[in-house]
Parts: C-alpha cells; structure tokens; sequence
C-alpha cells in the first residue's frame, strides 16, 4: 500500500511544489489519505483536535488578557483526548481494583499515532502562549505540519517553530539531499525489515511462554534480542521519515544518536527518542522548575517527568515501572556520579557504557512483558545464574537462525557507530556508500522477516 502511495505522491509531487498554497493543500491531502487509510474515523478525529488548536491559538495571539483560559481549553482538550482513547480501559481496570466495583471495562480503539501529533499540536499552543511563537493563520499551513505523512504516525515530534517556515518556502532538493534520502530509506528499511522483524520472531515467542525457559543466559539473549529490536524498529522508521522529508526538501530533527553508545544514563536519554526526551524536558521539566530550587526538587521534577514519560508509552503499570526504574537510574548516578567516575579510569568510557546497559536492559525487560508478574518471574531467572540449568534453554539458543540475526544487529550499531565516530573518514566515501547499499537493497527483499507493525505505531 505504502509503495503505492509513494509513487503516486512522488510522481504528482513536481506538479504542485513550487507554489504555497498547492503545495500545502496536496501535503494535506496525501498525509489525509495515507492516515485515514486504516481508518477514516482516525482523520475526523485528528481535523477536530487539530482546528480546535488551531483556532485557540490564534485566540492566545488576539485576546492575551485571556489566553490562560485558552491555554487551559487546549491542554484539556488534548490530555482528554488521550485519556478517552488511550487510558480510558486502564483507568476502569484499576478503578475497580481499588473499589471492588464491576463497572465494565471501557476502551475504544487506539488511533495510530494519536500520542505523536497530539504532543505537536500541545507544544504549537505552548510555544504561542508563551510567545516562542507566532501562530500561522492558514489553516492548511497548519494541517501540513500537524499531519505531515513521513512523521505523523511515529514521530519525530516535531516542533512547528521548526517545520513551519520550511512549508511556507520550497527549495528543490540538493543531489546531497536527494542521496542522502535514499540512503535514509534504504537504512531504515534494512533496520526494520531484516533485523528488527526476523529478531521479532524470537522474542515474541519467548514473551508469550515466560514459563518456558529457566535459565539466565536464555533471557540475557532475549532481552537484548529484544533491545536491538525496539532500536532498529523505532529508528527505522526515524530515518524513513527523514528520508522521506529530504526527497521534498524538508529537514526533520535526528531522533536517535547511537543511544547504546552513551556511557551514562543522562547521556543516554539525550540519544535515545531525542524529539520525545526533549518535549517532556521542555514542557514538563522546565516549567515544573527543572533544578533551579535545589537538589531535591531536581529529583521531584525529573522522577515526575520520568513517570509521565513512561505512562505517554503505554495503558499499563510495566511501562510506569520502566519510567521508574529509569528514574531511580538518573537519581542514583546524579548523587553518586559514580559513570562519571568510572570514565577516569583506563579505558573508562567504554567500561561506563558496558556498566550502564544492563540496567538499561532489565528497563527493556519490563518494557516488553505482558504483566508485572511475568516481568518478574524473568527477572527473577535473569539475576540467578546458577539457578536451574535447563539444557534444551541452552540448547534452544544455539540453534536459533536469529542469532545471526543478533549478530547482524551487534555489527550495525557498530557501523552506525564509526559513521559518526572516529572512522568516518572511510565509512562517508561515495564508493563505501554504494557498496554498502548494493548488499542492503537484496537482502531487504530476500532476507525480511514477517512483516509487521512497527513497534511504536502502538503508542
């Protein structure tokens, strides 16, 4: 389906850009089709968010004296929203938890994406009310950044200070650009494709039957099967998008920077899910105080944002916990500084990294569990390496074809790695590239494993 919406949006593409207002519309249009292809209800919803916003923006700019009152409308209407669509069954499952009550469990059907665009539209009407901001006053100005297609389902959270101006003036894109594109999609592709959905089929086996398996070792390998996974899944889909955004002259924010790179656990939230770690620092922590009224309140502020950053995730008490756990990871080394201690010594960068992803690791862990309960029966057996030695575990992963794929995995984070780091006078040659995409494009096509959503469509 995809494919054919591209060549179909690509191919009118030259009849509309080089003026705003077809330009505009048709980036409209196609992102209304590619979204509501699903489901056309998930449209009406977001061009009712949207315009509401939209309006109520232009209210803060005209009638300042009451622009609290709309600031309050949006951000209501926005968290309501999520509750209703996202929350709404979770809440009545712990409502009765906590009442003894039987009230049926409510829930609708999730809109792909809602959690994204909806945080665009909350930091538009912030960045106006707090006069970061001028508001647009076209509409379809507006609807192109809010739904624009490459990014309106998975991110990058975009800012509109930033995607705005780049709508209003078109420059064709340069041959860089237009390469540097195709290597993006090509990139993604393989990540998603090849690495993330053959690896998928592992671990869902492995998540669905906990009870399975019983030694440590097995569940080291499948959890960090599974941290290679969400990785390349969710920054697949990151470079796609950008891919996609340069091939129509528009630059999107990086959104992952080598984040099993970083040798701290702040540095690894600055690499990891960048526009969406940024969005809560900027519009939760900050104005929450950040660390301007002392060590305490610095730890209150940043465990709050955590915990919300955790809940954005997921109806579910796992992904609050995974915020939690990141929480107490961040406290721990701010008082301790115990990673920037272990950076002195030899070869101390890399021994920070290697201390820190374990931690980050059992994070994954209840990150992908079903349950608690199922999160920490693993756990349990993941911390006991001499508890019992089931042969056929041990067994099970050596004939695992995925394992490969692990490895696979393992040598792309390094060659993302030396992209950027201190090889890069060899990895950025014209002829390194084209021989590296000449090997990815056929194993995209022979190599793919079960097709399957990405990961973070869910969110």
């Amino acid at each position: 389906m995809f494919l054919v919406f591209a060549i179909v949006f690509f191919g009118l593409w030259p009849l509309v850009r080089k003026h705003t207002k077809p330009r505009l519309a048709f980036i409209v249009l196609m992102s209304l089709i590619f979204y509501g292809w699903a489901e056309w209800w998930f449209v009406l919803l977001l061009l009712a968010t949207g315009a509401i916003d939209f309006f109520l923006a232009l209210r803060i700019e005209d009638d300042p004296a009451r622009k609290r009152l709309y600031l309050g409308l949006s951000v209501g209407m926005n968290l309501g929203s999520l509750a209703t669509f996202k929350y709404l069954g979770f809440f009545t499952e712990n409502l009765n938890w906590l009442l003894h009550t039987d009230i049926p469990k409510l829930s609708l059907a999730l809109p792909i994406g809602i959690s994204f665009y909806t945080f665009q539209e909350m930091s538009y009407v912030i960045d106006v009310y707090l006069d970061r901001l001028k508001p647009t006053r076209s509409l379809l100005h507006f609807f192109a950044y809010l739904a624009f297609f490459p990014q309106l389902v998975a991110g990058p959270i975009e800012r509109a200070s930033h995607i705005l101006p780049q709508l209003l003036k078109w420059n064709k894109p340069t041959d860089d650009q237009q390469w540097q594109g195709l290597r993006l999609i090509i990139y993604g592709l393989f990540k998603k494709a090849v690495i993330a959905d053959n690896l998928a089929v592992v671990v869902n086996g492995a998540f669905d039957a906990p009870t399975a398996a019983h030694t440590s070792i097995y569940w080291w390998v499948i959890v960090t099967m599974f941290a290679i996974q969400i990785y390349c899944d969710f920054s697949g889909y990151s470079d796609i998008a950008r891919g996609l955004a340069k091939w129509v002259g528009i630059e999107l924010m990086f959104n992952f920077l080598h984040p099993y790179n970083a040798n701290s656990f702040r540095e690894f939230w600055r690499r990891w899910h960048i526009s969406l770690s940024s969005w809560f620092r900027d519009y939760v922590y900050i104005p929450l105080g950040g660390s301007k009224d002392g060590p305490l309140q610095a730890h209150r502020n940043m465990w709050a944002t955590m915990l919300l950053s955790g809940f954005w995730h997921g109806a579910a008490w796992t992904f609050v916990l995974w915020g939690a756990l990141h929480a107490a990871y961040l406290s721990i080394e701010r008082e301790t500084n115990w990673t920037g201690r272990l950076q002195k010594l030899p070869l101390g960068s890399l021994l920070a990294s290697l201390a820190v992803m374990p931690f980050i690791w059992i994070g994954w862990l209840f990150f992908r569990a079903k349950s608690f309960t199922d999160a920490t029966h693993i756990l349990g057996l993941m911390l006991n390496p001499l508890g019992h030695a089931g042969y056929g575990d041990v067994s099970r992963i050596a004939r695992l074809p995925q394992i490969i794929l692990l490895g696979c995995g393992i040598a792309w984070l390094v060659h993302e790695a030396q992209e950027r780091g201190k090889f890069a006078w060899w990895s950025n040659t014209s002829l390194y590239e084209r021989a590296v995409l000449i090997i990815l494009i056929p194993l995209i096509v022979y190599a793919r494993g079960p097709g399957g959503a990405f990961i973070y469509f869910a969110f």
